[in-house]
């Protein structure tokens, strides 16, 4: 056992976020908690690391334990270097007999710093290096050796190159055993999926406020549906009982005279037992916030039509020679590290910028757009919610109907007492939805989402997801969440920073993409002859085209991949079915057919980079 929490309960001003609550943590253990906003998961998770203290219950961790936290947020002062950093965290007497600085050494060779990047200073990182160096100075504060790692949103504004050295990292082995135990708050679904050994969901759904669910996102999604499901039919079965129950006692003292006292206890019990259940299932039924964009109705085919635009900003470009056309239903998603120029692309397909190059043309009359954008507006932190909500009187015009502030708030999980408390008291979580709120009142043509999911528990997520396939205008989409760009884009945009991009038909061939992007940049520094020689190679692939039957074959490619793809998809759920398994010979050519798709695949992704490589 690394930890133990005994039925801990928090309280936080006259509200109780949780009460009751029991977790146990063991090696090996990998923990997703999960829950709407405002449940208290932060605060659970400072209290699993030490950082706050439970009302009632106790925190039992053996003494040889060494535990970090790892905030959302770390800030480091001004003008600090990413090793003097590592190094203030580092102790002087360490356990391993090890001096501060091979300890820091250490723990910024476990997260991926090399040496030339020890003297950046700190504040000059991005979201996702900067998250490394929070990781380094927790392992360096134990001196590389914990053995439980908590932390607070850690996927929250990584971009997906930063999200996957973080999987890689929480599920990494030393020594052929796994090296850390970790307990993470997290709405990623992706994250949750492909890390998670056990999730955890704090909610009023549940009797004593939480479900534990052994295995990973797709797991417990099944399970809890499992267990509301069993909970409506136990409401049901009890709410029949109560019904004649309530038969019985209608009777009055005449027709109840032979029956015991128990009997009528046991009726009031009942009673009791329902009005609980009715209460957890009506918490499981009102999760999220109701997302609903309005669109003007227009069904032009072509919107937003971009012919070979360009952008730089001085010698940095951003994208080169790029064609982007948007029209009704579709949802064009952006990917890229952070810098590479999402930002840039959305304000000049929204005319805020002018491309160095190329033309845009917009549909006639212009279309509407409406941008959520990731710098959002920030409200004075005094603003009464109620105003944030409705700035200009006390009720809201949606979908050609009038609704009065509390019922507006209401749609997004505010209640009544909190209207007249202060934004800047707000959450994370709930501060995004009163931006969403504000944007749904905009009815739109295109509807351009930056970064619309920090922040957001998964229910807000899910609805959303909904209401971005509902909406028959066009979206553009820039987000970190896996799970949102595989299920709603139609294509992907890729930016690599440099002025290149790439559009693909599937999130998987994006990643892809960007793996083979980080892997070009990752490569060592090289000699300045190396990179004179390297330079003139490149001079001379770029002045040389790909031949007419490379190019027809480039053309075709992806309609290759995405068939062989298909037959991989099919070949799986043959396999998956009773009948194929039962029938030897029938699994014997699904298999085989399995292989020869996924044989192929490989072969055409190959081919496809070779000509990709020969091209730029």
């Amino acid at each position: 056992m690394l930890l133990h929490a005994r039925n801990i309960s928090k309280t936080h001003s006259v509200r109780t976020l949780f009460a009751g609550i029991s977790i146990r943590v063991d090696q090996g253990d990998r923990i997703g908690v999960i829950g709407p906003n405002g449940v208290g998961k932060s605060t659970l998770l400072k209290i699993l690391a030490g950082q706050d203290q439970p009302d009632t219950g106790q925190i039992l961790t053996p003494s040889a334990v060494s535990s970090v936290y790892i905030p959302q947020v770390d800030h480091f002062d001004e003008g600090i270097t990413v090793f003097d950093a590592v190094l203030a965290r580092a102790p002087h007497h360490a356990a391993n007999h090890l001096d501060p600085q091979t300890i820091a050494q250490i723990a910024l060779s476990r997260v991926g710093f090399e040496k030339n990047q020890w003297a950046v200073q700190a504040s000059m990182l991005s979201g996702g290096w900067s998250k490394r160096l929070s990781s380094a100075c927790a392992l360096a504060s134990c001196s590389n050796e914990p053995d439980l790692i908590l932390l607070d949103e850690p996927t929250n504004h990584l971009d997906l190159a930063g999200i996957a050295w973080l999987e890689a990292f929480l599920v990494a082995r030393i020594g052929g055993q796994l090296a850390y135990a970790s307990v993470f708050v997290t709405h990623d679904r992706r994250f949750l999926e492909q890390v998670a050994t056990r999730i955890i969901e704090l909610s009023d759904a549940y009797p004593g406020g939480m479900l534990s669910v052994d295995g990973n996102y797709t797991e417990f999604v099944r399970r809890r549906a499992e267990f509301i499901d069993g909970q409506a039919k136990a409401a049901q079965s009890l709410a029949n009982e109560v019904r004649r129950d309530d038969v019985w006692l209608s009777r009055g003292a005449q027709g109840r005279q032979t029956k015991q006292k128990k009997q009528i206890d046991a009726s009031a019990d009942r009673r009791a037992q329902l009005g609980e259940l009715k209460a957890r299932n009506e918490a499981a039924t009102n999760t999220g916030a109701k997302v609903e964009f309005a669109s003007t109705d227009r069904q032009t085919k072509k919107l937003i039509a971009a012919m070979g635009i360009s952008k730089a900003f001085g010698d940095n470009k951003l994208f080169t020679n790029l064609d982007l056309v948007l029209g009704f239903g579709d949802c064009v998603g952006l990917l890229g590290a952070n810098g590479s120029g999402k930002t840039t692309l959305i304000k000049v397909l929204t005319g805020e910028l002018t491309p160095d190059s190329g033309q845009i043309r917009y549909a006639d009359p212009m279309p509407r757009i409406v941008v959520f954008s990731q710098h959002r507006q920030d409200f004075p932190p005094s603003t009464p919610l109620s105003q944030a909500l409705c700035p200009v009187s006390d009720r809201v015009e949606f979908r050609g109907r009038t609704m009065h502030v509390k019922s507006w708030a209401r749609r997004f999980l505010f209640r009544d007492d909190q209207l007249a408390q202060p934004v800047g008291s707000l959450s994370g979580g709930e501060l995004a939805r009163v931006h969403i709120a504000r944007i749904m009142l905009e009815p739109a043509d295109v509807l351009v989402l930056d970064e619309p999911t920090n922040d957001l528990d998964i229910p807000t997520l899910e609805l959303l997801e909904e209401s971005l396939a509902d909406f028959p205008g066009a979206v553009i989409l820039v987000t970190h969440d896996r799970m949102m760009l595989e299920k709603r884009s139609t294509r992907i945009v890729v930016l690599d920073g440099t002025g290149h991009q790439q559009t693909c038909p599937s999130l998987e061939q994006a990643i892809r993409v960007l793996n083979h992007q980080a892997d070009a940049q990752s490569q060592p520094n090289a000699s300045k002859a190396h990179q004179e020689k390297a330079g003139k190679v490149r001079n001379t692939n770029k002045s040389k085209k790909l031949s007419y039957k490379d190019q027809r074959e480039l053309d075709s490619i992806e309609e290759k991949i995405m068939e062989a793809d298909e037959r991989i998809e099919l070949a799986q759920a043959a396999l998956s079915d009773p009948k194929v398994l039962a029938d030897h010979e029938k699994m014997t050519k699904a298999c085989q057919a399995l292989d020869e798709a996924q044989a192929e695949s490989a072969r055409l992704y190959a081919r496809w980079d070779e000509l990709e490589s020969m091209r730029s």
